[in-house]
C-alpha cells in the first residue's frame, strides 16, 4: 500500500504531482492510500509506502485539469481516488472525457458542479463586519461552506476588496489579507467573528427599500439562498416580516402608483439621465454625436421603446423626432393617445451607422450593443414603473424580453417581460415608412395596436 499526504483539502498540484508519477507506474488506485495533513494512515492497510515512484509527464486533455481542479476542493474524502482512476482510464482511452454516459464521469462532473454552486455561494453571502483595532480599521465575516473551497476562493476576495483589510472566518480555515499578503490560520468558530455593525442599519434600510413583495417567490429564493446562510447576512433579518406583510406592502405600491411618482423620482430619473451623458457601456459612444436618453413625464402610463436614435435624433439628443417619429406623433393622434402622457425612448442610446459621404446611414445594432445598452432601460423601466411598456420593433422587442421574438407571433397581445412586467409589441414606424404595397392597412394596423393599448392602460388603473 501506498501513502500519498497531501498538504491541505485543496492541494491539487500535490494531488497532481503524485498521480501523474503513480500512473506512471501503473500502480492500481486500489494500492493507494490519499491523506491529508497529519490525517491517520489506514490500520488495516500493511505497510506504507510514501515515496512515490518518478517519471515524465504526460497530457491529459484540458478539460480533466479543469474538472480535477474543482472535484479536489469536494469534501468526498474519495475524490482523490476517483480522479486518480479517470486518469488512469485517459491513459489508454484519451477520449474518456467525451463519454457522458460514463458512471465515473457523471459523479465527477457533479461534485465539480457542488463546489462550483459552493463558492458561488460564498462570493454572494459573505457579509463583512468593521471591527476597530488599534489605529485600523478591519473587516471580519464568518461563513460555512459546504466544501474545501477557502484557499481557492481567496483571489475572488482579493481582487474585489484590494484596498481592505479584512479576513474571513471558516470552521476549517481562516484566510486574512492586509492589503498586500495574504495569510492563513486555523479554523474559528461563529463566536470569533462580530455580531454586527452600524453600516448594517443602512443596509436595512436600503434592502427594505427596494423589497417588492409582488415579486416574492419563497421557494426559489430559499433554493437560492438556503437558511443556513441568514443567521450571517443583516438583510436576511428582515425576510420574515416583510414577506408577512407583502399583501399590504403590495396594495400601497399599486396605490402608490395611480398618482405622481413625486420630486424623488424625477431627481432620480435626472440623475440616471446625466449618468447615462457619459456612458462608454459600449464602442457606439465613438460614434453618435451624444447619448439620447428617453423623454416624457416619470408617472407616464405608458413606455415606448424603439430601436435607436436616427440621424436627426442623435443632433437633436430626443427621440422620435425625425421622420418615423413625426409618422409616429400622427398614428398617436389618430389612436387617441396623447405623447405628452406617454415616456418615449430607444433600446439603444447611441446612433449606429454608416458614412457614405456627407450622408450617415442607419446600421441595425447588434446582439452586443443591445445588451449592453439593456441596462440603462432597465433603470428607466425601474424608475418609472410603468403600466405597460411597448417594444416598437425586433431591436427592442428583443432588449425587453431578453431574447429574439417574431413580431407577427407576438403582435396584438399582452405579455410578460424579463422583469415581470406588462408588454406589448408592434412594428416600428420606420417600418412603415419602407412598406411600398398596402402601405394604408399597415398603418391602419398600427393605429389599432396604438389604440388597443392605450385602452388597456386606461383599464390598469
Amino acid at each position: 500500500m501506498r501513502v500519498v499526504t497531501l498538504e491541505h483539502e485543496e492541494d491539487f498540484d500535490g494531488w497532481r504531482a503524485s498521480a501523474r508519477s503513480l500512473a506512471f507506474a501503473e500502480i492500481a488506485p486500489s494500492e493507494i492510500l490519499w491523506q491529508v495533513g497529519d490525517a491517520p494512515q489506514d490500520l488495516f492497510g500493511g505497510k506504507a509506502e510514501i515515496e512515490t515512484p518518478g517519471g515524465p509527464a504526460f497530457s491529459v486533455p484540458r478539460p480533466f485539469l479543469d474538472l480535477a481542479r474543482s472535484v479536489i476542493c469536494h469534501s468526498d474524502a474519495e475524490r482523490f481516488s476517483l480522479l486518480y482512476t479517470l486518469l488512469l482510464r485517459l491513459r489508454t482511452q484519451p477520449r474518456a472525457m467525451e463519454d457522458s454516459a460514463d458512471p465515473l464521469l457523471r459523479r465527477l462532473e457533479a461534485m465539480a458542479k457542488d463546489v462550483r454552486r459552493d463558492m458561488h455561494k460564498m462570493h454572494a453571502f459573505v457579509r463583512f463586519r468593521e471591527v476597530e483595532g488599534e489605529g485600523s480599521t478591519r473587516y471580519v465575516a464568518w461563513f460555512e461552506p459546504d466544501h474545501h473551497i477557502v484557499r481557492s476562493n481567496a483571489g475572488f476576495f482579493v481582487r474585489r476588496f484590494a484596498n481592505m483589510a479584512w479576513s474571513i472566518l471558516t470552521p476549517e480555515i481562516s484566510i486574512h489579507w492586509d492589503g498586500e499578503t495574504l495569510t492563513e490560520s486555523p479554523g474559528a468558530t461563529r463566536a470569533d467573528a462580530p455580531d454586527g455593525d452600524p453600516v448594517e442599519e443602512t443596509w436595512k434600510t436600503y434592502y427594505a427599500s427596494i423589497f417588492n413583495p409582488a415579486r416574492v417567490k419563497v421557494k426559489a429564493m430559499t433554493k437560492e439562498m438556503p437558511k443556513k446562510y441568514w443567521k450571517n447576512m443583516p438583510e436576511t433579518a428582515l425576510v420574515g416580516e416583510l414577506i408577512a406583510g407583502a399583501q399590504a406592502r403590495e396594495a400601497g405600491m399599486v396605490e402608490a402608483s395611480r398618482g405622481r411618482i413625486g420630486d424623488n423620482a424625477l431627481a432620480a430619473w435626472e440623475a440616471v439621465r446625466h449618468e447615462a451623458k457619459g456612458c462608454t457601456r459600449c464602442h457606439l459612444y465613438k460614434c453618435g454625436t451624444q447619448t439620447v436618453f428617453g423623454e416624457g413625464p416619470v408617472d407616464a402610463k405608458i413606455m415606448f421603446v424603439g430601436e435607436q436614435p436616427g440621424d436627426q435624433e442623435d443632433l437633436a439628443g430626443k427621440p422620435f423626432v425625425g421622420p418615423a417619429g413625426q409618422l409616429f406623433d400622427r398614428a398617436l393622434v389618430d389612436a387617441g393617445v396623447d405623447r405628452g402622457a406617454t415616456y418615449v425612448t430607444n433600446a439603444v442610446k447611441h446612433f449606429k451607422f454608416e458614412q457614405r459621404g456627407k450622408r450617415r446611414i442607419h446600421q441595425k445594432p447588434v446582439a452586443p450593443e443591445i445588451e449592453a445598452c439593456r441596462w440603462w432601460l432597465e433603470q428607466e423601466r425601474t424608475l418609472l414603473r410603468p403600466q405597460i411598456t411597448v417594444a416598437l420593433g425586433a431591436t427592442a422587442a428583443r432588449s425587453l424580453f431578453g431574447k429574439n421574438v417574431t413580431i407577427s407571433a407576438m403582435r396584438g397581445e399582452p405579455h410578460c417581460a424579463y422583469d415581470g412586467g406588462e408588454a406589448w409589441v408592434t412594428v416600428h414606424p420606420s417600418f412603415l415608412l419602407r412598406v411600398r404595397d398596402n402601405r394604408e392597412e399597415e398603418y391602419a394596423r398600427f393605429v389599432d395596436d396604438l389604440a388597443a393599448m392605450g385602452k388597456r392602460a386606461a383599464a390598469l388603473v
